[in-house]
């Protein structure tokens, strides 16, 4: 009797005991650049509408039941997904428009002075790695934190910020990187695609016909990445033999996101579009126009794919034909403000912010958004308007 007790209490333990937290180790949560995680179970959408006080250039992070957003001045706020209310907030000293990451209540991101890793119990930055402009997004794999720096260098820091690896390449690597079984990939300025093992050998370098603003994709044995030569590029892994390439007609500085299981790659330019591909032969499966750049990078959910363009909209498609379900513009028009911030995705809540400086909680479901601040500012310009016409014909009136 004593024993079923027993063992009814320890099944009783381990239901209550709480599931461990998915980390966000990279630009986007993954090396497919899908930025989507699955909500808890008691998780609740609610639409909202977040003042972070200056432009929101970077991708936000999740973790938990919080999303953390760096802004361009350099504070980082942690903001509860469900409420849209702020937690926690931090100067980070420095401007920054770096990704943050979240690895077991540590968060890293860069910033102009280096790199800076945060303990999101504490609200503390614990360490700081100082080097130069850091606009990388960090990936964690195996206890190091890898990241590059304007000064050409692909870093690889512990936990406690002492350097395990240092790579001089050359031109400035703003790019996020990948690390894939042990091989790390990073595009840099000076127009090249590295492949480098954490051993710090160098496997091959591909060269591109301009700067690499884009940051790399995994797939199948292959890194996808953009190029401002208005390419985006499909390499082997192995040996970064060329598999494809396609000319998207301009600079392309969004990252490619990827679906494997319906073998998709999807990336903006500035041209204004926004293209699907298939990752196995990089044909065209369709394109869709918005008539200005796309910076941001995708997120995926079901079948929906989700960007913000420079024209202020934010767009969500059908994945397989490029059909708008819904837009949304937080501008209302008048206000317009660029969205080159990338979107992320937690359960039905699709949250992203832009350069007005506000963070945004829609539901993707049921294709619900928030009342826009600038609304009021483009009612009062219509009044103001409206009245100053009005004026302005009771005087022709009374010279008549």
């Amino acid at each position: 009797m004593n024993r079923k007790v027993l063992i009814l209490l320890i099944i009783g333990l381990l239901c209550l005991s709480p599931i461990a937290a998915a980390n966000w180790n990279s630009f986007a949560g993954g090396i497919h650049h899908d930025a989507y995680r699955d909500e808890s179970s008691d998780f609740v959408t609610n639409l909202w509408t977040f003042n972070m006080e200056s432009p929101v250039h970077s991708s936000p992070a999740i973790y938990k039941d919080y999303i953390y957003v760096v802004s361009e001045n350099g504070i980082l706020k942690a903001v509860d997904m469900e409420t849209g209310e702020e937690e926690w907030d931090l100067d980070l000293d420095a401007p920054s428009d770096s990704s943050p990451i979240v690895h077991k209540n540590r968060l890293y991101v860069g910033c102009e002075d280096g790199l800076k890793a945060v303990n999101i119990n504490s609200h503390k930055v614990v360490w700081d790695y100082d080097c130069d402009n850091v606009a990388s997004a960090p990936f964690y794999y195996k206890d190091i934190i890898y990241f590059g720096s304007d000064d050409g260098h692909l870093y690889g820091v512990d936990e406690d910020g002492k350097v395990k690896f240092d790579k001089k390449l050359g031109g400035e690597l703003k790019t996020s990187p990948i690390v894939v079984d042990d091989t790390i990939y990073i595009g840099s300025t000076n127009s090249k695609l590295y492949s480098i093992d954490t051993d710090e050998s160098k496997n091959w370098e591909f060269t591109t016909g301009d700067e690499i603003l884009s940051s790399p994709a995994y797939v199948n044995k292959t890194v996808i990445f953009g190029s401002n030569d208005g390419n985006i590029y499909c390499l082997k892994k192995s040996n970064g033999d060329v598999v494809w390439s396609e000319d998207l007609k301009n600079k392309v500085t969004s990252s490619p996101t990827i679906d494997e299981y319906d073998n998709s790659v999807f990336i903006g330019s500035d041209e204004g579009n926004f293209t699907c591909l298939d990752t196995r032969d990089g044909t065209v499966k369709w394109s869709h126009s918005t008539g200005d750049k796309v910076h941001s990078t995708a997120a995926l959910k079901d079948n929906l794919v989700v960007f913000g363009s420079d024209n202020g909209y934010l767009y969500v498609l059908n994945k397989y034909t490029g059909a708008e379900e819904f837009t949304y513009n937080p501008g209302t028009v008048l206000f317009n403000s660029k969205i080159t911030s990338s979107p992320v995705i937690n359960g039905n809540s699709l949250l992203f912010g832009d350069d007005a400086g506000y963070l945004y909680s829609l539901n993707i479901n049921k294709y619900e958004v928030p009342g826009s601040t600038q609304m009021f500012y483009s009612i009062a310009v219509l009044i103001i308007v409206i009245i100053v016409a009005a004026v302005v014909v009771r005087k022709i009136k009374n010279r008549k």
